[in-house]
């Protein structure tokens, strides 16, 4: 069964592992359960984040210098209990470098059925790695965008449909100050042609408004920036407050 497939809207929260302390994630996740944040992604912290905005680079940044890593993450994770499915995003280098084989094991382990690897492409997927993707259950999440062509969007659906497709609001890195309202007709399209597959959208998702606005025309809204933004300003349990 998709974990991500439900029939009420969903919102999700990113956090980066690591940040802004060395040992916060658990806090995090403690404060998403409270909110009922229906899953979280948990960032993995890499020093050249080409689809992350200023703000998410500053706090893989501050993670890095903290210490963590890779074999920290999955420590961390082992020891926090929730039923609040994770889904991890990182970068295709640190998990090559950790081993793609000893990543999903990890993963499975975990229990964590979904990943998100923003230069992972569905064509290099598809050639090098699905197999060893499926043999673990671990199922990979590809990007879209509003621009993306409907044949290309229908494979990525196919291939996402244990997961879910992540449609990015724009062109734009993460955080970006984006006019969500605009593109809400081809939102509603992409859903349909999607069918089955739950589609969910971030970057640039700010306020409970937006949250509302995007649910509208698929199956949740994803924030990142705004979060991580808050906790930077040390009001992390006011703003999921907020915005739930």
């Amino acid at each position: 069964m998709n974990p991500f497939k439900k029939e009420t809207k969903q919102l999700s929260i990113f956090t980066t592992a690591g940040y802004p302390k060395l040992n916060s994630l658990k806090k995090h996740i403690s404060l998403f359960e409270k909110n009922n944040i229906d899953f979280i992604e948990v960032g993995i912290p890499f020093s050249d984040p080409i689809a992350d905005g200023s703000i998410i680079q500053k706090t893989s940044e501050k993670a890095l210098a903290n210490g963590m890593n890779m074999d920290l993450i999955f420590n961390q994770l082992e020891e926090i209990i929730t039923d609040i499915p994770i889904v991890l995003m990182g970068y295709l280098n640190p998990v090559m470098t950790f081993g793609l084989d000893r990543f999903l094991e990890k993963c499975k382990h975990l229990n964590i059925r979904s990943v998100i690897i923003p230069d992972l492409s569905l064509e290099i997927y598809e050639r090098f790695h699905k197999t060893m993707f499926e043999s673990y259950q671990v199922y990979p999440v590809f990007i879209i965008t509003p621009k993306t062509s409907n044949s290309r969007i229908i494979k990525i659906a196919e291939s996402c449909v244990n997961s879910f497709v992540y449609l990015v609001s724009s062109n734009a890195t993460t955080g970006a100050n984006i006019e969500l309202r605009e593109n809400n007709k081809r939102y509603a399209e992409i859903k349909s042609i999607c069918t089955n597959t739950p589609v969910f959208i971030g970057f640039g998702i700010k306020t409970k408004l937006d949250v509302q606005r995007i649910q509208q025309s698929v199956d949740g809204a994803i924030i990142g920036s705004a979060f991580l933004a808050s906790v930077t300003r040390n009001e992390a349990a006011k703003f999921l407050e907020e915005i739930k």
